[in-house]
């Protein structure tokens, strides 16, 4: 059983890409009851109602479901387009409210299709503009564009607030307004070479609303790069994370073997998780423990009890001096490790606050083809704070000028090394 996270997002890691949370556990089919009921069309109501195999709680006893089904029925007889009555889908709609009714945007249910799409983009590579999404008090907002995409090219930023999606070759053109993820995903995404126009809002800035058309293409995500900068005399191997995915594990080792290689010559590492949503959160634990030799490395805190998770193996990284990078786009998995790296090993976190996405999310797969997510828990740092809306604050705060060459955060980054 692999789990991930899914970033201010089902965890969801979406086409376009949505990602950010964290957590996430997948749990196979028949561990949780699915309603199902007949593929479209009308019918009598009664054999609707027999489908639903499940077994009522014992503490639903007061519950009634007689107005539900007394709006089905009124829907099945009167409603004016019977042929727009799908039943499957108006379950699907019916449990999606459902989850929706909590009022936890990460608490969500995906129809089967839908589902499939949220695992795909853990492969690392799919079609979309390049965007990771969450929500910003209840907006939904870019967590981070992805380095080289689309929306990174086209100007979108960590941050921005996106109020509407309009898709020229369909004339579709919506507010995003109580939209879920799912549905962002649906809206956004489209086919390979067409445009997709967001207007967008930048807060910080205090700027009017704008908007960027993005043209949509193939999206292949390398989740780990290495580079060596030199500055001020120091020889940093700059380790850019930018999720976790399948491929973060066989890219993170190829890493580590070339920087094993350059011996003496590399004086520190700078860890450069700016943008990074999230992903599988077991690589969270495995990455940090790349750096730490002991201790508990992130607790999870549920609603009966509470888990520590502790670094595991030998650090292949502990001897050299590290400084880790965060910014607004990292969320989830990599705020769990740089929270942990700071708390065990003082580490200084450079850049920007974080983006502030605390809370565990199961990913079940259920027999009907459907996937819920349901936030089960929040992550505890080592320390015992939670990763809160506020996100983590950093050490030393500096921006990257995205005119200018070299990265003035990386730069800074190694001075703040040195200083130490």
């Amino acid at each position: 059983m692999k789990r991930y996270n899914v970033t201010n997002a089902v965890i969801l890691i979406l086409c376009f890409t949505l990602g950010v949370v964290v957590g996430h556990r997948y749990i196979k089919p028949g561990t949780i009851p699915f309603l199902s009921s007949p593929q479209g069309g009308t019918g009598a109501i009664g054999d609707v109602r027999t489908l639903a195999n499940i077994t009522k709680p014992k503490d639903m006893t007061d519950v009634d479901f007689g107005e539900f089904w007394e709006v089905w029925q009124i829907l099945e007889k009167e409603y004016v387009d019977p042929a727009k009555l799908d039943r499957q889908e108006m379950v699907y709609g019916a449990i999606q409210g459902m989850a929706a009714s909590i009022g936890d945007n990460y608490t969500v249910f995906l129809p089967p299709e839908e589902d499939k799409r949220a695992a795909e983009e853990l492969s690392g590579s799919f079609y979309g503009v390049g965007i990771e999404l969450g929500y910003i008090d209840g907006i939904l907002a870019v967590v981070a564009p992805l380095r080289g995409m689309p929306a990174d090219k086209a100007g979108v930023k960590a941050g921005d607030l996106i109020l509407r999606v309009k898709d020229p070759k369909t004339n579709f053109d919506q507010e995003t307004t109580d939209w879920s993820l799912a549905e962002a995903v649906n809206n956004i995404r489209g086919e390979k070479g067409t445009e997709v126009q967001l207007t967008l809002l930048r807060p910080e800035e205090k700027s009017e609303p704008f908007e960027l058309s993005i043209p949509r293409d193939e999206i292949i995500i390398p989740s780990v790069e290495l580079e060596f900068v030199e500055h001020n005399g120091q020889r940093a191997a700059h380790l850019i994370l930018s999720r976790f995915s399948d491929r973060t594990e066989p890219e993170w080792n190829d890493a580590v073997a070339k920087i094993a290689a350059e011996g003496s010559a590399v004086d520190l590492i700078v860890l450069d998780m700016r943008n990074n949503p999230g992903g599988y959160f077991d690589q969270a634990i495995s990455v940090t423990s790349e750096f730490v030799s002991k201790g508990t490395v992130v607790s999870q805190q549920g609603r009966y009890s509470s888990k520590p998770f502790p670094a595991s193996g030998k650090p292949r990284l502990g001897d050299l001096p590290l400084v880790v990078l965060v910014n607004r786009g990292s969320a989830s998995a990599s705020e769990i490790v740089a929270g942990a790296l700071r708390d065990l090993e003082g580490v200084k976190l450079i850049g920007e606050t974080t983006f502030g996405k605390g809370t565990v999310q199961d990913r079940r797969q259920l027999n009907g083809g459907g996937g819920l997510h349901v936030t089960v828990a929040k992550w505890l740092l080592p320390s015992g704070t939670p990763i809160s809306k506020e996100g983590i604050a950093v050490d030393v705060e500096v921006k990257d000028d995205p005119e200018t060459e070299p990265d003035e955060v990386v730069l800074k980054a190694i001075e703040t090394s040195v200083t130490q």
